[in-house]
């Protein structure tokens, strides 16, 4: 084994052990799905279904947050601060970061298109319209790109705590799936610090987190945190925490910002003006449970199969997939951006860069540029970080950092060119297919004849086109997921309903593409710590050889793999590739 690699390795066997995370629940293997990649090679609507059965188990863990004293608590106080003036703040990393402006969007989108639909009910509540904000790990760059190793260091997320003014009276509510993400933590940390009321949800059992991860324990055990704990077993996919994990943050999350929303406005609003806003009492459980049910019916589940055939076939012949949305924008880079960490593929490309591969799958929306796209998908400008060496050095980051700041300013994000700008390295491969992505209240609205017209323009050069219409309606579509959501304030239904059908598409399609073994990723990148633990324990699964073994096994790759970084090749799997050297180093295992 080469010098430098078995270093690394006993570094992390010896000094990362808080970062060995075998023990929690969302880190292991679901037994429900344990033989998911042969589901889908015998029926791949019955995959579909194993898939989105596992989000069952939300169901009875949400009836009992929803009536806890944590969660009534979350609601009481977030009315009070947005009566006071204060900030309801939401931090994550990664999918929950994600998630977090996710519900910055929701909010800030709603009082855009109440501005122009009620601008009376509007001019009554605009008081609060910049009341909610969101933390990414890493900013908003790392929507799209993930950020390598931020999320490793508390004192990152204590300075984007620090610069978004958190301050006695606010809000936070710090998500993290596995509990134990460092970086979330540390917002954690410099809101309670700072007197801000602070709400801390995860989805491993407490318990377990405090026996094993010391800073997990500090946070959960301090005084000033209300913990919400959201455990509801392991995800459909092991360790891939974007799934049950997110879906269950986002159902919680969701339901409380629409509870907050709707007690401030009781206070101010008429009985007419509530009801036209769709605020009412709400059994979010029962709502969540009802939207699964239709979600799961035979001509749904028929309908994603067809769908997983498509993009299965246009990446078997190594094509692209260029999804185009508006109101769901957002939702679909959420879930378009998790495939690269997750499934090992090219991630999202600038477009001044001619080096790198193109992303699988990319996003666009067609009716305007990229700089009021993303004013339009975030409901704001982009809320980036410009740190500087002297501050990372301040904050004690590697000298990787230090020496060489990341670029994660606005100039760089406004290189993702998702507007309707003609992008022809979407149609540098064959096939090609583009696929408007739209829900039904899209559909219905006085703006669809001018995207549908836009994305007939956006769409004219590709091979194929599709469209894709999530909820029930009449307009004609070659993939319609159909289901009557209960209506509420922010759409909270139909949001999460569009969450489910990517991550399935996501997720089903890598199993047909021979990316999942079992249900587990055999295709993941190393990009921080967790992820280097996850590929070792799948390394230790699959061969039959020890932690210690694996440990050693994947470094000595990650040595070897150092010659594509400079390549503009795709990288291969490390995961993989360490797999692939132990079977042919010991033939009983081929």
């Amino acid at each position: 084994m080469q010098s430098k690699a078995h270093q690394e390795a006993e570094h992390f066997l010896n000094n990362e052990t808080q970062f060995h995370l075998g023990m929690l629940p969302t880190e292991q293997a679901n037994p429900k799905t344990r033989d998911l990649d042969k589901v889908f090679a015998a029926s791949t609507s019955e995959g579909v279904k194993k898939l989105l059965s596992v989000d069952m188990d939300i169901y009875p863990m949400a009836k009992k947050v929803f009536r806890s004293r944590e969660y009534e608590k979350l609601v009481r106080d977030g009315i009070k601060a947005l009566t006071e003036g204060k900030k309801l703040v939401f931090s994550g990393c990664g999918a929950t970061g994600r998630l977090s402006i996710l519900l910055e969007s929701f909010w800030r989108c709603f009082f855009r298109e109440l501005h122009d639909t009620h601008p009376g009910i509007y001019n009554k509540v605009k008081a609060v319209e910049n009341s909610v904000f969101s933390i990414m790990t890493g900013g908003d760059y790392a929507l799209i790109r993930a950020v390598e190793y931020f999320e490793d260091y508390q004192e990152f997320g204590r300075q984007q705590a620090r610069e978004l003014n958190i301050a006695a009276g606010d809000i936070l509510v710090a998500i993290t799936e596995g509990g134990e993400t460092s970086s979330v933590l540390g917002t954690v940390a410099e809101a309670a610090d700072r007197g801000a009321e602070v709400f801390l949800m995860f989805n491993n059992p407490a318990d377990i987190l405090c026996k094993y991860i010391e800073r997990s324990r500090k946070a959960i055990e301090d005084p000033r945190v209300t913990v919400l704990d959201l455990f509801c077993g392991p995800m459909a996919i092991a360790g891939s925490t974007r799934m049950q994990a997110t879906t269950s943050e986002q159902l919680i999350a969701g339901a409380a910002l629409e509870s907050v929303l709707g007690g401030y406005f009781r206070r101010i609003l008429a009985a007419d003006d509530l009801k036209t806003l769709n605020i009412t009492e709400i059994d979010y459980a029962e709502a969540y449970i009802a939207m699964l049910n239709e979600l799961l019916s035979q001509r749904n589940t028929d309908v994603l199969g067809q769908y997983l055939e498509l993009e299965k076939n246009t990446y078997k012949d190594h094509g692209l997939v260029t999804y185009f949305g508006n109101e769901f924008m957002l939702d679909i880079f959420t879930d378009t951006t998790e495939r690269s960490p997750t499934f090992m593929l090219p991630p999202f490309r600038k477009y001044d860069d001619a080096v790198a591969p193109p992303s699988w799958a990319f996003v666009k929306n067609p009716l305007m540029p990229t700089v009021d796209a993303w004013d339009q998908v975030l409901g704001r400008p982009p809320r980036c970080l410009g740190w500087t060496s002297d501050l990372y050095k301040k904050m004690g980051a590697p000298e990787t950092l230090v020496s060489q700041p990341p670029l994660l300013d606005e100039t760089q994000i406004i290189k993702f060119h998702i507007g309707n700008e003609e992008d022809n390295s979407r149609l540098s491969r064959n096939p090609n297919v583009a696929v408007s992505i739209i829900g039904r209240k899209e559909v219905l609205s006085p703006g669809y004849k001018k995207y549908k017209l836009a994305m007939e323009k956006a769409a004219a050069k590709y091979q194929r086109r599709v469209s894709f219409i999530i909820g029930n309606c009449e307009e004609a579509a070659e993939y319609n997921v159909a289901f009557s959501p209960v209506p509420t304030v922010l759409n909270l239904m139909d949001r999460l309903a569009v969450k489910l059908v990517l991550n399935t598409v996501s997720t089903g399609t890598m199993v047909m593409m021979g990316r999942v073994l079992g249900n587990w990723m055999s295709w993941v990148d190393v990009t921080n710590k967790k992820l280097k633990d996850r590929a070792i324990r799948l390394i230790s699964d699959i061969c039959g050889i020890t932690y210690k073994e694996a440990c050693y096994s994947l470094h000595e790759s990650l040595e070897e793999l150092k010659i594509y970084a400079a390549s503009g090749k795709e990288r291969p799997s490390p995961v993989q590739f360490t797999i692939s050297r132990i079977k042919k180093a010991d033939k009983t295992l081929i």
